[in-house]
C-alpha cells in the first residue's frame, strides 16, 4: 500500500514590484526600438542592409514585429488565465465571458501582427473588387480612400473594442485601471488615425503627411517613415497598457485565494 505525502507551498508574489518592473522593462524596450530605428536604420549607423532592416520597426520582418506580436500574445494569455481562474472560482458568466472574448481577440491580434492577416485580406478584397463584373464590391471599395482592410476589419475591431471597454469598465473596480483602459484606447485610436493617413494617396486633400513634407521641405520617406514609427510605437504602448491592466486584475483574482503549489512524495 502506497502512502502519499502531500504538502502545500504558499507563494507570495509582490504585486506592485512585478507590475512596476514589467512597465519599466516593456516601455524601455519600446523606446529602445525607436532609438535603434532612428540611429541604426534611418541614421545609417551601419551600411549592412540586413542589420538596418532588423532595426526598422516600420517593416514587418524586424525586431519590432517580433516584440509587438509576442507582447500581444502574452497579454491574451494573461486574459485567458483570468478567465480560467474566474471560472474555477465559480464566478458568474457575466464576469468571465468578457475575459474569454478579450483573450481570443488579443491572441488573434498577435497572430495577425506576425502574419499580416488584415493587410493580406484587404489586398485580396481590392483584387476581387477590381475584377470585371464586381461593380458592387468596387463601389464599396471606394467608400474609404485609405487601405482596403479598414473597410472590412475596422467595424469588427471597433465593435469588439466597444464591448471590451464596456466589460472592463464594469469588471474593473479601481479608478486607476479604468483610466489605464482609456489611455490604452487613446494610444490605439491615434495609431489607427495615423494608419488611415498613411494609406491615402500622396495627392489626396486629406493627406497631412504631404502638407508636413511640403511645409518643412523634407523627403517623403522621412515623413512617412517616422509617422509609421510613431504608429507602431503607440500600438505597442497601447498593448503594454492593456497588459498591465490584465496583470493587475490577475493579482486581484489570485490574491484572496493565494498561489499554492501542491507537492507530492
Amino acid at each position: 500500500m502506497n502512502h502519499e505525502n502531500k504538502s502545500e507551498i504558499s507563494v507570495q508574489v509582490p504585486e506592485k514590484e512585478v507590475i512596476k518592473l514589467m512597465l519599466i522593462a516593456l516601455v524601455s524596450f519600446e523606446v529602445f526600438l525607436v532609438l535603434i530605428d532612428a540611429f541604426v536604420n534611418y541614421g545609417r549607423l551601419t551600411d549592412i542592409g540586413a542589420i538596418r532592416r532588423l532595426s526598422n520597426i516600420a517593416r514587418e520582418d524586424g525586431l519590432g514585429t517580433w516584440f509587438a506580436s509576442t507582447q500581444t500574445l502574452f497579454a491574451g494569455l494573461t486574459a485567458m488565465l483570468i478567465y480560467m481562474l474566474s471560472k474555477q472560482l465559480g464566478k458568474a458568466s457575466s464576469q468571465t465571458t468578457g475575459w474569454l472574448v478579450i483573450a481570443c481577440f488579443f491572441m488573434f491580434m498577435a497572430v495577425d501582427d506576425a502574419s499580416q492577416i488584415h493587410e493580406r485580406v484587404g489586398t485580396a478584397f481590392k483584387t476581387i473588387a477590381g475584377r470585371e463584373g464586381n461593380d458592387m464590391l468596387g463601389a464599396i471599395l471606394h467608400i474609404s480612400p485609405s487601405y482596403p482592410w479598414q473597410l472590412i476589419f475596422l467595424p469588427i475591431f471597433g465593435s469588439i473594442g466597444l464591448y471590451m471597454t464596456y466589460f472592463l469598465w464594469k469588471e474593473l473596480k479601481d479608478k486607476a485601471s479604468r483610466k489605464l483602459v482609456l489611455l490604452a484606447l487613446v494610444f490605439m485610436g491615434i495609431a489607427i488615425i495615423l494608419d488611415f493617413f498613411e494609406g491615402l494617396e500622396k495627392s489626396h486633400d486629406w493627406n497631412i503627411y504631404t502638407y508636413i513634407r511640403d511645409y518643412y521641405e523634407v523627403r517623403s520617406y522621412t515623413v512617412w517613415h517616422f509617422a509609421k514609427v510613431a504608429e507602431e510605437f503607440l500600438e505597442m504602448l497601447s498593448i503594454t497598457t492593456f497588459w498591465i491592466v490584465f496583470m493587475k486584475q490577475l493579482f486581484r483574482v489570485v490574491k484572496p485565494n493565494g498561489v499554492k503549489i501542491e507537492v507530492s512524495s
